[in-house]
């Protein structure tokens, strides 16, 4: 069983976090494809609309008797054939959102957590309790932390820690959330995960509830 450091505010080891192998034992990449395409495809707007004969401006009455003038018969001058016509078989509003096995996004976080723990990525933080909601300081604390480029935060409640929230918010890159509310597509959008302890002890536990049990033979070769 592998074990994570865990630090505090200034980077200084404090303790040690046992990892269970069946959250952090391996990579599905073809799992994490499917996770985020679903995540993407529900933040979709649909908003999209075209108009159909029926909804463009114009007269209905029709142009030219049908037959004897040597043209083409014309009804409508919102026929789709002419330009400024109606749209055929146009997009309109839809959901582009379609349901997702639970047990495929949560075998989809356990990859994305083995992923950010391979990559060295992945820092646990005995508890994100500061003195003051400002900025600058925590900005520090994170410098400390070794979180280099975009962070995800990750809190057992999010909306408790009030200073957290308001120190966080105006930061570049950093993005705060609740630690049940962890996607996969979360910990692949950023370039590293800070959680504090007692998310990633509660995030653990939930997933190894779920995990699929590994056989004899699995265990012998991992």
């Amino acid at each position: 069983m592998a074990t994570i450091d865990v630090v505090n505010l200034n980077g200084e080891k404090v303790g040690s976090l046992e990892l269970a192998d069946e959250v952090f034992g391996a990579v599905n990449e073809d799992l994490l494809w499917e996770a985020v395409k679903h995540y993407r495809a529900g933040l979709r707007a649909g908003t999209h609309s075209t108009k159909t004969r029926g909804l463009v401006s114009g007269a209905g009455k029709k142009l030219w008797k049908q037959k004897g003038t040597g043209r083409a018969r014309i009804a409508s001058i919102r026929s789709p054939l002419w330009r400024h016509g109606g749209t055929v078989h146009g997009p309109k509003p839809r959901s582009y959102d379609y349901d997702f096995p639970r047990k495929k996004v949560q075998g989809a976080l356990r990859s994305a957590l083995a992923a950010k723990l391979s990559d060295g990525k992945l820092v646990v933080v005995d508890s994100f309790e500061l003195k003051e909601a400002k900025a600058k300081p925590f900005r520090a604390a994170l410098n400390k932390l070794n979180a280099k480029g975009t962070i995800l935060l990750a809190e057992s409640s999010s909306d408790d820690n009030k200073n957290l929230h308001l120190s966080s918010r105006n930061l570049k890159g950093v993005e705060l959330i609740a630690g049940n509310a962890v996607h996969p597509y979360h910990l692949l959008r950023y370039s590293c995960a800070v959680f504090s302890r007692a998310a990633m002890e509660k995030l653990q536990d939930s997933l190894k509830a779920t995990a699929p049990k590994r056989t004899q033979a699995q265990a012998e070769v991992a």
